[in-house]
């Protein structure tokens, strides 16, 4: 599976920017799809996350601002992040997981900076 972020860039708090992520290849194993996020000296952690029936799981600090969807038909992700913080400034990568066992696949990272 190969994924293709886009989107991202410079916002200022408060605005909004999408991104998306679309899957290629094995994309009829496809379960959840997601992403996470890593800011300078922090861990990652998983910003968002939608199964393949729809369910989505959020992080407790984006929760409320974020919105994960899906398009089954395009085999493509979405983050739609409104009420930006500073905080929220990090490298965005978008991740599928993959058949029963099951595999991860991860995209190439975006960067997202929200200016004060």
């Amino acid at each position: 599976v190969q994924l293709q972020a886009s989107g991202g860039g410079l916002a200022a708090a408060g605005g909004s920017l999408r991104l998306s992520c679309a899957a290629s290849g094995r994309v009829l194993s496809l379960n959840a799809m997601g992403w996470h996020r890593q800011a300078p000296g922090k861990q990652r952690e998983l910003v968002a996350a939608i199964g393949s029936q729809g369910s989505t799981n959020y992080a407790a600090s984006v929760k409320g601002r974020f919105t994960i969807s899906r398009d089954t038909g395009k085999n493509t992700v979405y983050l739609q992040m409104n009420s930006l913080k500073p905080e929220d400034t990090a490298v965005y990568t978008c991740y599928a997981s993959v058949g029963s066992r099951p595999d991860y696949y991860y995209g190439q990272g975006t960067q997202v900076t929200v200016s004060s």
